[in-house]
């Protein structure tokens, strides 16, 4: 072959479309931080869902790079810098540790997240509408819900004169979910006892004193390591016969007694929908804040009648669902 042959041939390969000749075209890369351990699988199809919905396909346009801190969210940062080391065309963050990580760990990746938190309040936008930067996202709020779910909670078991409160003090939102619900508890009347658990352990511990003490009934507080860690806390409220109420309907699907907070599903596909309307050209700045206002209670009458208890009519008359 001569040159003149051999550049004309080179030329013509260079030009071929990039998927031609058998070839795959290159996939985006996501990122997904997650503060917990790996999402129920209703959450990750959802998330899939609303990318499909934005035109955007997982396995056929884009891959995702997952990383867990499995709680311990002190290895958030780490784990940001190492998805960013991938060059993803965006991050996404379940919760705020991780939405507080990812934003820390760029300026100019598009960060998309998913949080219970006031977003503002929180420190992750200055504005739900009117924003620059790269951040936007879901902020369905579920963590301003604790006084409501006490109060539901008391309505349930109005005889309870002692009920716990289990937090996890490495969430920054402990703090003002703990004074919600001291605030609530002495609206009503209530002994609130505080338990904090931020591992398996002391999930373990927490429930066995719970026992001891003789707990009429436990808040579970809205927490990215409690989603994760929902069917040991179904498992142990049912070992310990205590009524629990819980921040998501995925723990009364699971097998636990009663739910009030927002849908996460539809949180985690609105949370999928935006990362695919920015794989399309989007910028974060043109996406608000998307605040779903929908919350839902969820019963399950099984473990109610396990339990021994009755759940007044009012409360079920009100319930979005009940699991027969």
């Amino acid at each position: 072959m001569n040159r003149r042959a051999f550049v004309a041939g080179l030329g013509a390969l260079l030009a071929t479309p990039l998927g031609a000749e058998g070839q795959s075209p290159m996939k985006s890369v996501i990122g997904f931080l997650h503060q917990g351990s790996p999402d129920p699988a209703p959450l990750a199809s959802a998330f899939s869902r609303g990318m499909s919905e934005a035109g955007v396909a997982e396995g056929r346009d884009v891959t995702i790079e997952h990383r867990y801190a499995d709680g311990h969210y002190d290895r958030l940062p780490a784990l940001a810098a190492d998805l960013i080391r991938h060059r993803p065309v965006v991050i996404t963050a379940a919760f705020l540790p991780a939405a507080l990580a990812a934003k820390a760990a760029t300026t100019t990746i598009p960060v998309v997240f998913v949080t219970g938190s006031d977003p503002i309040a929180a420190g992750l936008v200055s504005s739900l509408n009117r924003r620059t930067g790269n951040v936007t996202g879901v902020a369905f709020m579920f963590t301003l819900l604790e006084g409501k779910s006490l109060q539901l909670l008391h309505e349930f078991l109005p005889q309870a004169t002692m009920v716990a409160a289990l937090a996890n003090p490495n969430n920054p939102n402990a703090p003002p979910q703990v004074r919600d619900l001291q605030s609530g508890a002495q609206t009503l009347g209530v002994h609130l006892i505080v338990f904090n658990a931020g591992s398996e352990r002391e999930i373990d511990n927490a429930f066995a004193t719970l026992a001891q003490r003789r707990v009429a009934a436990l808040v579970v507080t809205a927490d990215g390591f409690f989603i994760s860690q929902a069917e040991r806390l179904v498992a142990l409220a049912a070992r310990y016969a205590i009524p629990t109420m819980y921040p998501l309907r995925q723990y009364v699907d699971g097998g636990g007694l009663i739910s009030y907070g927002a849908n996460l599903r539809k949180a985690f596909r609105l949370a999928g929908n935006y990362v695919g309307r920015i794989l399309k050209g989007a910028k974060p700045a043109d996406l608000p804040v998307d605040q779903p206002t929908q919350f839902e209670m969820v019963v399950n009458m099984k473990t109610a009648k396990s339990l021994g208890l009755t759940i007044p009519p009012s409360l079920l008359l009100r319930a979005d669902q009940v699991i027969e």
